[in-house]
């Protein structure tokens, strides 16, 4: 055990030791509770920038401090039984370093790539969402007080929505027509003949 400790307070893992003390503690508080698994945000475009983006910072971060501390205590262990000079030592070490940063980010965009799916971020769906939408009209007539029509949202879902009109062109089954406003006390979209 004693060589295990050595190995992973010197160079150059030591740098990701206490990295990952400071890792274990975070998920041990929140396996306890006492803390949220999406610590901040973390510079989001820094984040994608790197492959990293759409997944908790605290995830990303973790799987690149886990990978890194184990590649840098390997090839510290690796470099410190070859019988070097003191400096070139140290340049190996800072070698050992930089592939341990690089298997940590390849690893976390390995973790990242499923997880995406998991976190997908963007503001909640809204009725307003479907103003400036076309629409076809559902049922016979659209009237000032009856009508439906099925609209189709950006995800490419559709929906059966309450329509009113006002004018004089009449809008019937199968007739396009473009939504301009909801009405939120009445639960309705106002339309008018597309095109």
């Amino acid at each position: 055990m004693g060589e295990f400790i050595d190995a992973a307070l010197s160079f150059p893992a030591v740098l990701f030791t206490f990295l990952l003390a400071v890792v274990v503690f975070y998920w041990l508080l929140v396996l306890l509770g006492t803390m949220d698994l999406e610590l901040g945000d973390g510079d989001v475009d820094l984040m994608d920038g790197v492959g990293l983006g759409g997944v908790p910072v605290t995830v990303t971060l973790s799987v690149l401090i886990v990978v890194s501390w184990f590649v840098s205590l390997a090839g510290g262990v690796v470099t410190a039984t070859l019988d070097l000079g003191s400096f070139v030592r140290v340049l190996l070490g800072i070698g050992v370093l930089f592939v341990a940063l690089l298997a940590g980010l390849f690893a976390a965009r390995l973790v990242a790539l499923p997880l995406r799916k998991l976190y997908v971020d963007g503001a909640e769906p809204s009725r307003n969402d479907f103003v400036g939408r076309e629409c076809v009209i559902r049922t016979g007539r659209v009237s000032g007080d009856f009508g439906q029509a099925e609209v189709t949202a950006v995800d490419g879902s559709s929906a059966i929505i309450q329509v009113r009109q006002t004018g004089e062109h009449k809008l019937t089954n199968g007739r396009r027509a473009l939504i301009f406003d909801y009405d939120i006390d009445g639960e309705f979209f106002w339309v008018a003949p597309a095109g």
